[in-house]
């Protein structure tokens, strides 16, 4: 895709909304509406990379409630012909169709190559990938496993959703709280990750969330790994101007 001069492609990942209550949650929503609302004149595309929710499951029939603003916004967007991309995180992993149904948004269990203006990127949530991380690795084959979802999916809503978002915020594997410092190079698992795949093939940008903190870092020749922060502490962002990349946050 050929970016135009007048416009520009956003990445934004981890805002968690939800967490850690609904009401403590509302602010941080409005404060990504308004986000959207000032970028809808520009942007070519636009990619959430994942937990957008704090928890999500889709029922047959059921999704959690809440969350209108922001499903309101983003319907908004795409309907105006603005492309949206979502990748599915450790908190939004069982997310199904209902994007795709509903707001016409792909989604993406994986990370996939994007090419703009000759510029190539791999994208995705970043959770699992690289070495170490074994723990996590090991819940999340039991989260995706069919069964699991199977049994999970008999529990009455109000039970399932009240369990889920409590384990959410109060398991360190899956909220990530043991791991909100900066790693060192030789140590970020998303580094090593995007190090080694520069081994069978180029990309000029591995664009992640995952990891709540803001960074870029170069990789190898022409290559940079980006991690996008967050929507709870930093409320950062990436744009890529048809050129360039850049962090930057969003203030009110």
């Amino acid at each position: 895709m050929q970016v135009p001069p007048d416009k520009k492609v956003y990445f934004a990942s981890d805002q968690h909304f939800g967490a850690p209550t609904n009401d403590l949650s509302a602010p941080r929503e409005k404060k990504f509406v308004l986000w959207l609302d000032s970028i809808k004149h520009d942007a070519a595309v636009i990619f959430l990379l994942g937990d957008l929710f704090d928890f999500w499951f889709e029922y047959k029939t059921v999704v959690p409630k809440g969350f209108v603003r922001v499903l309101g916004k983003l319907a908004e967007l795409r309907d105006s012909g603005i492309p949206i991309y979502f990748f599915v995180g450790n908190h939004d992993i069982w997310m199904h169709d209902y994007f795709e149904k509903e707001l016409n948004i792909p989604v993406y269990h994986d990370n996939k190559e994007f090419v703009f203006n000759e510029s190539a990127f791999l994208i995705g949530h970043g959770d699992g990938k690289g070495p170490g991380d074994k723990g996590y690795k090991r819940m999340k084959k039991v989260f995706t496993n069919p069964f699991s979802k199977w049994l999970f999916r008999w529990l009455h809503p109000d039970i399932g959703v009240r369990l889920a978002q409590y384990l959410s915020v109060k398991n360190k594997l899956i909220s990530g709280d043991e791991d909100v410092m900066f790693l060192g190079e030789e140590n970020e698992w998303l580094v090593l990750y995007a190090k080694r795949k520069l081994e069978t093939k180029h990309y000029n940008y591995f664009v992640f969330g995952h990891r709540h903190l803001p960074m870029i870092l170069p990789v190898g020749t022409n290559s940079e790994y980006v991690n996008l922060g967050d929507w709870i502490t930093y409320f950062t962002y990436g744009v890529f101007d048809g050129a360039t990349f850049e962090l930057k946050k969003f203030e009110v």
